[in-house]
């Protein structure tokens, strides 16, 4: 990946920086925070001096005019639904059972706002790490219909998928058993099977495929490497601003 060196104006520290863990603590949580990458130093030297106001509105007047040959939506578009929120969710576990983590990328208007990774397992499966992102992701669509608005959940996990709108409202009729046996991850499942019920009707879940280069789907499932690799037992918002570049570069599960 091509070296870039970060302008912050305005931040805990200020100046050039030229990896995005030392950006990231310069301007997480500041107030107000203004800094942007750029991709050679001279460059960045030149913003710096020009000031924080001058350079962005320079980048924001180039970026108001349309391009020629160029479609208006994100690059990512055809990847997201029609929705105003696409939430995606993965699951990691090395080896399998093994170390497991889960992670959620949402997307509002088609641009990624929150990245959520958590849930650390020394001893779970590729299932109940799947499972726990599908919760996670029904908790976080659940938030964001009573704010009114629209919601699909992408997981893909078929497992995870089949369990709770498939299988479980006939294992729930017989009495939360199965011709084959024992139902594995059955206390997991009820309690999603539970919210989903409720939400059956006011948010799409959807199947999208994993590692097809869908950006939702890769920083889901690199967040849930990072839960491993942070051994996260809880569910945690990434700090903001995050750098999406920097995120999928980290290693893929």
């Amino acid at each position: 990946m091509a070296k870039k060196f970060y302008v912050v104006w305005r931040g805990h520290k200020t100046g050039i920086f030229t990896d995005w863990p030392q950006t990231q603590a310069a301007v997480s949580g500041f107030s107000g925070a203004k800094y942007k990458a750029y991709p050679s130093r001279e460059a960045a030297m030149a913003a710096l001096k020009q000031g924080h106001a001058a350079a962005l509105g320079a980048t924001a007047k180039a970026a108001s005019k349309p391009a020629a040959n160029t479609a208006s939506k994100p690059a990512n578009t055809a990847a997201l639904p029609d929705s105003e929120v696409a939430i995606y969710c993965d699951g990691a576990c090395d080896p399998n059972p093994g170390q497991a983590g889960t992670g959620v990328a949402l997307y509002r208007q088609g641009q990624a706002a929150e990245l959520w990774y958590g849930l650390y397992n020394p001893m779970g499966t590729n299932n109940t790490a799947e499972l726990n992102g599908l919760h996670q992701a029904l908790l976080l669509a659940q938030q964001e219909r009573q704010s009114g608005r629209s919601v699909t959940v992408l997981c893909d996990s078929m497992y995870a998928i089949n369990c709770i709108k498939v299988w479980a409202d006939g294992w729930q009729k017989r009495g939360w058993k199965r011709a084959g046996g024992e139902i594995q991850n059955l206390a997991q499942i009820q309690t999603i099977h539970a919210l989903w019920q409720q939400l059956k009707h006011q948010v799409s879940l959807e199947h999208v495929k994993g590692h097809a280069g869908i950006e939702g789907n890769e920083l889901a499932d690199r967040m849930s490497v990072y839960a491993v690799t942070e051994k996260q037992p809880d569910f945690v918002a990434l700090p903001t601003p995050f750098d999406l570049d920097e995120i999928l570069a980290m290693r893929a599960g």
